[in-house]
């Protein structure tokens, strides 16, 4: 079973433009998620997948590898699925978020293990949570899962609802879930998934992974005890200093 790291990332962010090549203590942050994930030992391999010559010349510089991939794409799955087909020779594609300078190469390799069963065809990570804030942050996507760890819903709504009881209890009445943005597939059903259109869901929720449980596809889940730092703007920058 050999698998591919894909760290998709474009230069055009509506929210930082630029964010890959933004300097982090003297590097940048494409290259820190990079050498971040090649230290995963499960990984066969690892490319960063771009469109933008900026970013492509940077990897160059730092010693990475990168594959070029069209600009249409509208979400990173796609572009993961594009150097899927370039690159038929793996198994399984790890997507890793190409705006987590400091994402544990334990987490990737954790994901890693979901494929040790032949059944899964998709995999993510999820993640307790302990603090309110965390709990009705509609910003925090949550999810529930079966007996089996497999996703059964996101939401950016808290779930479940603890009915007839009051708010400040419900932590300690169930455990929830925050979901981990870190995506793994068999090659076969990625490039599946780009073929299903959004679905009414993931309109809804603005969460791509429910057109895929809406499609019938099942996403396995392993429990991930490790915090992730995603920048998604400038100001987020200031969670690094901390």
């Amino acid at each position: 079973m050999k698998i591919l790291g894909i760290i998709p990332a474009r230069y055009a962010s509506t929210r930082f433009p630029g964010k890959p090549l933004v300097d982090i203590y003297g590097k940048t942050m494409i290259q820190r998620v990079y050498e971040q994930s090649i230290k995963t030992k499960s990984l066969a391999h690892v490319v960063v997948a771009t469109d933008d010559e900026r970013i492509a010349e940077e990897v160059t510089n730092f010693g990475g590898q990168y594959v070029m991939t069209a600009n249409t794409h509208q979400s990173g799955t796609d572009r993961c699925a594009e150097v899927a087909e370039k690159m038929p020779e793996y198994d399984i594609i790890i997507n890793i978020q190409g705006d987590e300078p400091y994402i544990s190469p334990e987490q990737i390799a954790l994901l890693s293990t979901c494929f040790s069963d032949e059944t899964t065809q998709l995999a993510t990570l999820i993640k307790e949570i302990h603090a309110e804030d965390e709990l009705f942050n509609v910003n925090i996507p949550k999810v529930v899962i079966n007996a089996q760890q497999e996703a059964l819903y996101f939401s950016r709504q808290t779930i479940p609802y603890l009915r007839n009881m009051e708010k400040e209890n419900w932590l300690k009445a169930h455990q929830f879930y925050k979901h981990i943005g870190i995506y793994g597939y068999r090659r076969d059903v990625l490039l599946a998934l780009t073929q299903l259109k959004p679905s009414t869901l993931e309109i809804a929720e603005s969460l791509e992974q429910l057109r895929w449980l809406e499609n019938g596809f099942s996403i396995k889940t392993k429990v991930t005890h490790l915090e992730t730092i995603a920048i998604d703007t400038p100001e987020d920058l200031k969670k690094i200093s901390k």
